[in-house]
């Protein structure tokens, strides 16, 4: 049975809430939950999996496992609708040239 998973943003963000809401109307169904990186929830969760209190990017949780930064974006990518579902491919690129790419995006939002 697919549970779904969780992801965590920065609610303070204006673009990670536009994100969010992006995400919200274009998965393929009702697979995740959200929440607050500075939340109960949030905070909970980051303590439970051993992450930085002040973590600065998405995290997805899936199967009790963490996804950071290229890592869960491109993941939430494959439960988006065509064409987005196709970015997964860009996982076979390595992850530091992805983290680069994606902390660039994250540093001018």
């Amino acid at each position: 049975m697919n549970l779904g998973a969780i992801i965590l943003f920065d609610g303070v963000c204006n673009f990670c809430n536009k994100s969010i809401q992006y995400i919200i109307k274009r998965e393929s169904y009702d697979y995740f939950k959200f929440a607050s990186l500075q939340g109960e929830v949030g905070q909970t969760l980051l303590k439970k999996h051993q992450l930085p209190l002040d973590v600065d990017s998405f995290v997805l949780i899936k199967d009790d496992r963490v996804f950071l930064k290229s890592d869960a974006a491109l993941r939430i990518c494959r439960h988006l609708k065509c064409p987005w579902k196709l970015l997964t491919i860009l996982l076979i690129i390595p992850k530091p040239i992805r983290n680069a790419v994606y902390s660039i995006i994250a540093k001018n939002r």
